[in-house]
């Protein structure tokens, strides 16, 4: 648990290393009472985080295997202020938008246009952009039609996956 590095979990998928959460999470401004989306549930230990800081946390993971796992370890832990969904995050969840901020925890070809409607004004995403290497891309809605982009360094994240897995 205390180790700086990526460690396996389930489904070939890996849970960051905590330095690499915890600059994920102060890049995304959140505060008390902020509605956040999380793509990639993983092991749900980024939700917990989440969920600690006062969020109302929705997170999805397209492996089912993953989504039961974080399911019961959220639950076990006392966590209520998640909704997960086994989805595909390209999707997102426009039946809970807008959100203050959306989280993407694994590697992004691009920024998911998609999901920009789905922030407020004032909101930010988080997203590491790339194939092999991946930036870490802070994306600030500005107006209902512009947005800011800034980087903050490289990564390596698993590939974010259109579709989902049973």
């Amino acid at each position: 648990a205390y180790l700086d590095e990526p460690l396996p979990i389930a489904s070939g998928q890996t849970i960051s290393q905590i330095t690499t959460v915890a600059l994920q999470t102060g890049l995304l401004k959140i505060k008390k009472g902020d509605k956040v989306l999380e793509i990639g549930t993983g092991s749900g230990y980024q939700t917990a985080i989440l969920c600690e800081l006062g969020c109302r946390v929705y997170s999805m993971e397209r492996h089912k295997k993953l989504y039961l796992t974080a399911k019961e370890n959220l639950s076990v832990l006392g966590y209520r202020n998640a909704v997960l969904v086994h989805g595909d995050g390209f999707n997102g969840l426009p039946r809970w938008a807008p959100f203050n901020g959306i989280l993407i925890t694994c590697g992004a070809p691009k920024i998911p246009e998609e999901l920009l409607g789905e922030l407020v004004t004032g909101g930010r995403m988080v997203v590491p952009v790339g194939e092999k290497l991946q930036e870490m891309v802070v994306v600030e809605k500005t107006s209902e039609t512009a947005y800011t982009t800034t980087g903050e360094g490289f990564f390596r994240f698993v590939p974010m996956l259109k579709g989902t897995v049973e």
